[in-house]
């Protein structure tokens, strides 16, 4: 590193500047142009991880540089500290379990744990130098949240857009909670596919099924019409093996006749499949599984136990009773709860869910009016929402969340909905303001919770403030819809679907106007990060050795949507790049003691290289306004270390050092080109490391500059009447010449101050002819001849 540069102090001491002087407010009353980030609220677990610091990173420079264009930048924070992530981490935390504890006591935990937590957590992002608004960050489970969701659970309803039913849902029997589609992955599981044998009479009916222990369950049997195999049992009744009853066998021609035997039972419930046949045909369900995953007294002598003991044990038996012809192991995909990676059931119980099967179409259609960058995932959102077979399940069998804001009259059951000036509350701590119409005041509070993501899918109309609540100084109407979602690929399904959907169904428009998406971040040799891998690389390590500036221009590899390999060399390169930029703006500044910042005219060298820098303006603005932050580091740092340092300081050396020789007005003309070089580089690197730009600015900018930090100064405007094509071309030559006598000089191994004599075309020479004393002094040549090729004598 430069002499004198301590990151872990300049980042100290610019975070303090930066909260004090208020840089990153957003200012309500403002006329300028809003742009406001929908920023997703990261769930407390303790600590950042590195996909945290990469993604975080990437919504940050886009902050910084709208600011830097002069938008006025809505940029929240939040923690989503609400749902069963939580639980388990307070489990954990405090050796508890909340099944064995008072609920409110529970609930109080839970509250007063993260209590403790959030600020530490929220200062890993502070650390990255995240410039959001940190003084009125909000949590998913504080009263301005609780207030926001209820209340629109309860414009839900009375657009007849939500419903309760008791049904066959989804289920996690770890969790034992009801669970969403969204939250389903798929799992590679090892099992066996066992061929079974039912008796038909006399005759033997072969059924292949991966769950034994689902055969107490089974409630008929399905064959296909045109399968000749069965045409005489059609209508009979088959025995299930070790259990004393019968079921009708029916035909169905969405049996495929090629899977298994042909033959399938109907079991309540394995699949989406046999609830939709259970309830085509009104058959009595014989659920078998209970919540807590324990098998009940519909399995007789295997009531008690587990699924996979059940599983093992009923295997065991078909085998000694001669039922079970093969056992064969395979590996298939299972839907598991993405929560805890439990094998999912399907379990009858009442929940609340939102309509989103009748508007699937209104959905799809949503995605064309929002800009997706990159484009090609919007057909991740499109496919999710082709693929949606179920409405969406938000209520939850939890302690801890958004409680419903309803009651249930004791008398004759109706649903009483909270009054808005009552909200936000427990519907276990308060009551109704009015009987029931039944005349009863007797009621009992819904005990179930909401899915986080109910809650989660409002962040822009929390954060924007939908209830108009006085401790937020947000008009909702000047914010919303807000100008950008960025989030990862991996929730497109969830955050990304369930937000556009709560803005459609309560203001008939798509909450934000782009949606940016990000990748994950992989290690080294391209595999998922994962503790028990062992290969999780801290974010926090990296900024304690290298500095948040290195691990955001590492960040800043990233193309949109795609993953990213973490490697300690690029981190390394960033140190690299920073200590460039410290000894390139020194110098400068040896040389700009009497520097007025006026324009003056200038040597044809000089607006080559402007020309050339102009036209990196143009193509970085094109970048980030495109989001491809990617771009604009890589072609900014390749001018930077090429043009600039490599080049161009090495040029203006001879007029800089020697104005008695070269003369005064050639000296102004190199002053002004290095400061608008320099100033202009840190202003481009400013979104993506904003210490060491805020650094050099403050240590020699924001004297001649009128803003007091780079972050709130102006990006650099590209200028049509800088362009001057001869000027380029005289510049291209120059280097193109300078750069074979360095090669011609290593060839030789001689040192690059050697003296020459050089040869350029006379062609060159016409071109060149307004810098021909740059060209001689930068190559140390002696003489400069013409002849028909560049040569260099020694």
């Amino acid at each position: 590193m430069a002499k004198n540069y301590d990151f872990k102090d300049v980042e100290h001491k610019w975070n303090k500047f930066w909260e004090e002087e208020g840089i990153y407010l957003f200012d309500n009353t403002s006329k300028k142009k809003t742009y406001a980030i929908d920023t997703p609220p990261p769930t407390v677990s303790g600590a950042m991880h590195l996909g945290h610091a990469f993604s975080y990173s990437h919504e940050d420079f886009i902050a910084r540089y709208q600011r830097m264009k002069q938008k006025n930048v809505f940029f929240p924070f939040g923690t989503d500290d609400n749902g069963l992530p939580t639980e388990r981490l307070v489990e954990k935390l405090k050796s508890v379990k909340s099944t064995e504890m008072d609920r409110e006591k529970f609930v109080k935990l839970c509250q007063d744990t993260v209590t403790d937590i959030r600020p530490k957590f929220i200062q890993d992002w502070k650390n990255i130098g995240m410039s959001c608004n940190f003084n009125q960050s909000y949590s998913t489970i504080d009263n301005h949240s609780i207030k926001t969701s209820q209340l629109l659970f309860i414009d839900l309803h009375k657009k007849g857009l939500v419903y309760q039913k008791s049904a066959p849902t989804m289920w996690c029997v770890k969790c034992q909670t009801a669970i969403a589609q969204a939250e389903l992955e798929d799992e590679n599981f090892n099992s066996t596919f066992n061929d079974i044998i039912f008796k038909v009479g006399k005759k033997d009916l072969i059924i292949a099924t991966t769950r034994p222990e689902l055969i107490p369950a089974c409630v008929c049997i399905y064959v296909n019409p045109d399968d000749n195999r069965y045409k005489d049992i059609i209508g009979k009744k088959a025995e299930i093996p070790l259990f004393e009853y019968k079921v009708p066998i029916f035909t169905d021609e969405s049996v495929d006749m090629q899977k298994g035997s042909g033959a399938m039972m109907i079991c309540s419930y394995g699949d989406k499949y046999d609830v939709e046949a259970i309830a085509k045909r009104k058959l009595e369900p014989r659920v078998v599984i209970e919540k807590n995953g324990i098998l009940n007294h519909f399995a007789d002598k295997y009531k008690g136990m587990n699924i996979k003991d059940a599983r093992k044990a009923i295997l065991d038996d078909l085998e000694k009773h001669s039922l079970l012809i093969s056992k064969k192991p395979i590996q298939h995909v299972v839907n598991v709860h993405d929560k805890c990676g439990t094998e999912i059931e399907f379990l009858s119980s009442k929940q609340w869910f939102v309509k989103i099967l009748e508007n699937k179409k209104k959905l799809i259609k949503s995605a064309d009016k929002i800009t997706w960058y990159p484009e090609f995932m919007k057909t991740r959102y499109v496919n999710w929402v082709e693929a949606l077979e179920w409405d969406w399940c938000i209520s939850r069998q939890r302690a801890y969340g958004v409680p419903f804001p309803i009651w249930y009259c004791n008398k004759c059951g109706k649903e009483i909905f909270a009054e808005e000036k009552q909200l936000p509350l427990f519907p276990s701590k308060a009551k109704p303001l009015k009987k029931c119409s039944c005349g009863s005041d007797n009621f009992v509070a819904e005990q179930d919770v909401m899915d986080t993501w109910a809650t989660s899918s409002l962040s822009p109309q929390i954060v924007c403030n939908f209830i108009n609540s006085e401790e937020y100084n947000i008009n909702f109407g000047n914010v919303y819809p807000m100008s950008l979602r960025p989030q990862a690929h991996d929730i497109i399904r969830t955050w990304a679907f369930y937000t556009i959907v709560r803005g459609l169904y309560h203001h008939n428009k798509e909450p934000w106007e782009n949606i940016m998406i990000s990748g994950h971040v992989l290690d080294p040799k391209g595999k998922k990060m994962s503790k028990s891998k062992g290969n999780v690389v801290e974010p926090q390590k990296i900024v304690q050795t290298y500095g948040a500036d290195s691990l955001r221009f590492w960040a800043a590899n990233a193309t949109l949507g795609k993953d990213l390999s973490y490697k300690e060399e690029d981190v390394k390169n960033a140190l690299r790049t920073i200590t460039k930029l410290l000894n390139a703006s020194n110098f400068a500044f040896m040389h700009l003691n009497d520097f007025k910042n006026k324009k003056v005219e200038l040597e044809i060298i000089d607006k080559g290289i402007l020309s050339k820098f102009n036209e990196l303006i143009k193509e970085c603005t094109k970048s980030f306004d495109g989001y491809e932050y990617s771009k604009s580091k890589m072609l900014t740092e390749m001018f930077f270390w090429s043009q600039v340092c490599d080049n161009y300081l090495e040029i203006a050396k001879d007029r800089l050092y020697n104005p008695d020789k070269r003369g005064e007005d050639s000296r102004k003309s190199a002053q002004y080109v290095l400061y608008q070089l320099m100033l202009g580089v840190i202003k481009l690197f400013a979104p993506i490391m904003p210490y060491i730009t805020e650094e050099i600015y403050q240590s020699h900018f924001v004297k001649l500059e009128k803003d007091k930090s780079i972050h709130i100064s102006k990006w650099p405007e590209y200028e049509k009447n800088l362009k001057d094509e001869i000027a380029e071309k005289t510049w291209d030559k120059f280097v193109e010449i300078l750069s074979f006598v360095r090669q011609e000089k290593a060839k030789k191994n001689v040192s690059l101050v050697t003296e020459v004599k050089l040869i350029i075309t006379k062609q060159d020479k016409l071109l060149l002819a307004e810098c021909l004393d740059d060209l001689k002094a930068v190559c140390k040549a002696k003489e400069i001849n013409y002849g028909d090729e560049v040569k260099v004598e020694f």
